[in-house]
């Protein structure tokens, strides 16, 4: 697995790379705006071509940017479905000018709807963004949810039923937090349990179409289904639960981000719990090559996002 983390951009997009690199990233996630508010300025082709630039001459493996926190693409109300479909437009499109990866964002909350009527919103809204974005490379990933009030996706069942709904199934896959599968009712801390999860993916959404995860320890206890990150080795998952997951063969050319608790000392913590990940596997002599998809090198489009 490339362990990463994610990164802020007050410094300037080129800096992110930068700044990973820096404390140990092999792959780094990024907010393209800021996640509180439905639309950004627009990226200039010079910006997004120095970060392309950057992610190469840093050596990083793997790139995501994390959606913005008000969408939702399973509300029944209309004008939040307005916003969030003209927000999740807006958000390909600037992912893929900075070449990256993966977008990675929460599918949504059916806030009364009903399961089946918003797995259903959910399904149609992705068939219409990616109708209307042909030929774009970055690929959207459904990020599991710990299952708390009427949020969906807290399943491989639900992701699942998205993922069969899907016209042009290439352009989704799934990215896996890991305080979210604990918080949900998965225990993957003994390696029987963990054995246990790695079937239950298989048999549902089937390996192949994870393509990420967020590595973090949760706060609160099993099934407890509350969204509470904790720095690596400090939770209820703990330090152990995370070494078969980051050794397993399946995910050996998947990213990993860190989203745990900083504080005031930069991104410390992050480089600790990076340091604590990277021990747990095994020691390997020489440094692994590093290598960058081909599109990554491209210029970026002569205009800037609209």
């Amino acid at each position: 697995m490339y362990l990463g983390a994610h990164i802020g951009i007050a410094g300037g997009l080129a800096n992110a790379p930068v700044e990973g690199r820096q404390i140990g990233c092999e792959a780094i996630q990024i907010f393209s705006k800021s996640p509180q508010m439905w639309a950004g300025p627009p990226i200039a082709p010079e910006a997004a071509l120095r970060f392309r630039e950057a992610v190469v001459r840093e050596g990083l493996r793997a790139t995501a940017v994390h959606h913005g926190y008000l969408l939702n693409l399973a509300s029944p109300r209309s004008a939040m479905l307005r916003q969030s479909r003209k927000a999740f437009l807006d958000e390909i499109q600037r992912a893929e000018l900075l070449g990256i990866d993966g977008l990675i964002f929460h599918p949504g909350a059916h806030t009364g709807s009903g399961v089946e009527a918003g797995i259903a919103s959910i399904t149609a809204n992705l068939n219409d963004a990616f109708l209307a974005t042909p030929g774009v490379h970055v690929r959207a990933l459904l990020e599991n949810s710990a299952g708390q009030g009427t949020t969906l996706c807290s399943n491989f069942e639900e992701l699942q039923m998205i993922l069969a709904g899907l016209e042009t199934p290439a352009r989704a896959g799934v990215a896996l937090d890991t305080c979210h599968l604990f918080a949900a009712g998965f225990d993957f801390r003994a390696a029987e349990d963990y054995g246990t999860l790695i079937d239950r993916i298989r048999d549902t959404i089937g390996i192949e179409q994870v393509h990420a995860f967020h590595l973090n320890d949760a706060k609160s206890g099993l099934g407890s289904h509350l969204d509470r990150h904790e720095n690596i080795g400090h939770g209820e998952i703990g330090l152990e639960g995370f070494r078969h997951l980051v050794n397993d063969r399946h995910w050996r050319a998947i990213p990993g981000y860190l989203e745990t608790p900083l504080d005031g000392n930069g991104y410390t913590r992050y480089a600790t719990d990076l340091r604590s990940l990277a021990a747990l596997r095994p020691r390997t002599s020489g440094k692994s090559a590093v290598g960058r998809s081909p599109r990554r090198a491209r210029a970026p489009r002569s205009s800037t996002v609209r």
